[in-house]
């Protein structure tokens, strides 16, 4: 089936010891899909909430209404959140931050679905340094994110990027057991093709916007099994689904997690 959102992983950046992971490829259509995020910056924070589409259906996934949306933490903290439209609901006051354990509940068509994130510690963006290589008769470049792990081993870091004003993201996924409590080597691989139509060939006047996160391992443990069921070129919708840190059957995620953003202008 379809999977809810288009997604690219860089093969080359992903590093885990993971266990295999058994993933269900039987057509799910009609399924609850819940994302939800919060992070360390100020909300409004959103879970959207949708059903899936058959293989042979267009990629229109029909919003859920009428949910009702709870979300809460472990100082408290509380609130119900309000339906804004196109599947999506939105927290009003609510307060992200660091070191917290996040519930989401969502009570929807007769079924209750739960989960939990805890949010890490922020590990500090301090930068992106450039490279460049040849590869064929283009320049191909790199960007490597500036950051320490922390000597406690169990980090968990989520890369996107963007290139100028393009919507298409491109997500990677670092862990720390390799490398654990040192300064990251491991960089961002930029683009280089445009042929196939998928990829903005990256030049020199492009800027690069970057997203660090550091998530959780249930989180972590959805992006790898991205991995096992991306396309061989690491761009088109995947045919399953990663498994879910939600309960009850519901597709999708829960992530709580810190975020930090930078831009970069390629030389």
């Amino acid at each position: 089936m379809k999977n809810i959102f288009y997604i690219l992983i860089s093969l080359f950046t992903l590093t885990s010891c993971q266990k295999e992971i058994d993933l269900d490829l039987t057509d799910q259509s009609g399924n609850i899909v819940i994302e939800g995020n919060i992070t360390d910056q100020a909300g409004p924070y959103i879970v959207r909430i949708t059903k899936t589409v058959g293989v042979s259906q267009p990629n229109q996934y029909p919003a859920v209404t009428g949910a009702k949306v709870t979300l809460s933490d472990d100082t408290g903290q509380t609130e119900i959140l309000q339906y804004i439209g196109q599947g999506k609901y939105q927290t009003t006051n609510f307060v992200g931050a660091s070191g917290r354990t996040y519930t989401l509940k969502v009570q929807a068509e007769g079924k209750e679905y739960t989960a939990q994130s805890t949010m890490p510690e922020v590990v500090y963006f301090q930068g992106l340094v450039q490279d460049s290589f040849n590869f064929g008769n283009k320049k191909s470049y790199t960007l490597l994110p500036v950051f320490t792990d922390p000597l406690a081993l169990g980090n968990r870091y989520l890369f996107s990027f963007t290139i100028n004003n393009l919507t298409k993201k491109t997500f990677n996924v670092f862990s720390d057991n390799v490398n654990n409590g040192l300064p990251n080597q491991r960089p961002l691989i930029l683009p280089n093709d445009d042929n196939d139509g998928r990829d903005h060939e990256v030049v020199v006047g492009d800027t690069i916007h970057v997203e660090m996160q550091c998530i959780d391992n249930s989180i972590f443990t959805y992006y790898n099994a991205l991995l096992q069921i991306s396309d061989g070129n690491g761009g088109g919708v995947t045919p399953a689904n990663p498994p879910s840190n939600i309960s009850n059957g519901a597709l999708g995620y829960f992530s709580a997690h810190t975020s930090s953003t930078m831009d970069y202008v390629i030389q």
